[in-house]
């Protein structure tokens, strides 16, 4: 994932946050966690989609690839026509969640198999590119020295609302409610969120125009051989972090049925738990990035969580608390760096060119991830070997990713990312 930052001030003067910084950060991360609840819906009641429509993991997987090339587009067609800004932002993301929130419903109540699912999938990803990308543009116009923190707890957000659906499934589970209303919850959590953030979000006296994405200017900054490093270890990174979030509940509820915990209530509130700890990792790896660098940050997270896709798929049918809480350390660390790739892009690019550059790394990476959600769709539900040969191929994307960021810190204009700390 990836966020675009308004500008910095002039360094020399001194940035005092104005009042209420704080309520609006709140309102947004609320607000976002409630609208982002669509993405994984159909994720999250795959076991149903495959019992009901007879699909193979393959198709299933094309419903959430759906939403990532989606997202891609309309992250891009956003940047296009500067639609930011002629739209204020807190109307915007409510526009983009009423929009995101009705494809959701249609899925449900009409998709009658995974191909027909797919047009609705994508309207879905395409609406939320009104939704997260926005959020984090309307928080960085409240915040100027809190700002890593703020932008973490946003992508926090992000990530305990991509979340959200298992929840939805683990309560529709003990209700005895069939998949399609556990996929309308989640479209009533977006109409939620995008009502709370028009009624009590507005843009802080910070707020910036959103750049127009421009090819001449992207290719200037990706000329810069650390700007094209730092794109590089977001693409490894975003390699295992969207096929780790498409596919570990399902994981989850095999391996727990392998161990004779076969709950369908329990399966989903474990991945839940395993997604939504990845909040954690946003927040703490922003606090420690900007004080011990972006480089050290993202390294540490890419080392445990390209670990742990070693390991996990080894554990398959073990105890049950034994996979959940490595898996919930994989959730930790497979997100926490997600927003030092785009603060390092934005501090290494050249004056002017940071908000093309951004918008290339965020269309790259979605799109990216829809081969290795493909992929690992392919290989993974068969068997424990395949879970296991699928999620060790997750962990070539941290490998490069790490090659990356090293190569990056020893480069001389490292320096200006993070106040100096690399």
């Amino acid at each position: 994932m990836a966020s675009t930052l308004a500008a910095d001030p002039d360094p020399t003067i001194e940035v005092v946050d104005p009042p209420g910084r704080w309520v609006a950060l709140a309102v947004l991360a609320i607000g976002t966690i409630l609208a982002m609840s669509p993405w994984f819906s159909s994720s999250a009641v795959a076991p149903s989609l495959a019992a009901e429509w007879d699909a193979s993991a393959f198709e299933l997987s094309l419903l959430v690839v759906a939403v990532q090339l989606g997202f891609a587009a309309g992250a891009l067609a956003l940047a296009v026509t500067g639609a930011s800004d002629v739209i204020r932002g807190d109307r915007l993301f409510a526009a983009g969640a009423v929009v995101a929130g009705v494809a959701n419903l249609a899925f449900a109540v009409l998709a009658d198999g995974p191909l027909a699912g797919i047009p609705a999938r994508a309207v879905t990803g395409a609406a939320l590119a009104a939704v997260y990308p926005v959020g984090m543009k309307l928080i960085a116009g409240w915040f100027r020295r809190d700002r890593g923190l703020a932008i973490g707890v946003l992508i926090a957000a992000v990530t305990v609302g991509s979340a959200m659906p298992h929840l939805f499934r683990a309560v529709g589970a003990l209700a005895d409610v069939d998949w399609r209303t556990v996929v309308a919850f989640a479209s009533v959590a977006t109409f939620l969120g995008g009502g709370l953030v028009l009624t009590g979000g507005r843009p802080g006296p910070f707020d910036t125009p959103a750049p127009r994405f421009s090819v001449q200017i992207a290719a200037a900054a990706f000329r810069q051989p650390s700007v094209r490093l730092a794109n590089l270890g977001y693409l490894g990174h975003m390699w295992e972090l969207f096929a780790m979030w498409t596919w570990i509940p399902l994981f989850l509820a095999a391996s727990l049925a392998a161990s004779g915990s076969d709950d369908a209530a329990l399966a989903s509130l474990a991945a839940f738990a395993v997604m939504a700890a990845g909040a954690v990792g946003c927040v703490g790896a922003g606090l420690y990035a900007d004080r011990f660098g972006r480089t050290t940050a993202t390294i540490v997270a890419m080392a445990v969580s390209g670990s742990c896709a070693l390991l996990v798929g080894l554990l398959f049918g073990a105890s049950p608390w034994l996979v959940v809480a490595l898996a919930t350390v994989w959730g930790v660390t497979v997100v926490a760096d997600s927003a030092q790739f785009s603060a390092a892009v934005s501090e290494l690019a050249p004056p002017g060119t940071a908000g093309s550059a951004l918008q290339v790394q965020v269309a790259s990476g979605f799109v990216l991830t829809a081969v290795t959600i493909l992929a690992v769709g392919a290989i993974a539900p068969t068997d424990a070997g395949g879970w296991q040969v699928a999620f060790s191929a997750l962990a070539l994307g941290p490998a490069v990713g790490i090659v990356a960021m090293w190569r990056l810190r020893r480069r001389p204009d490292a320096v200006r990312m993070a106040s100096g700390h690399r």
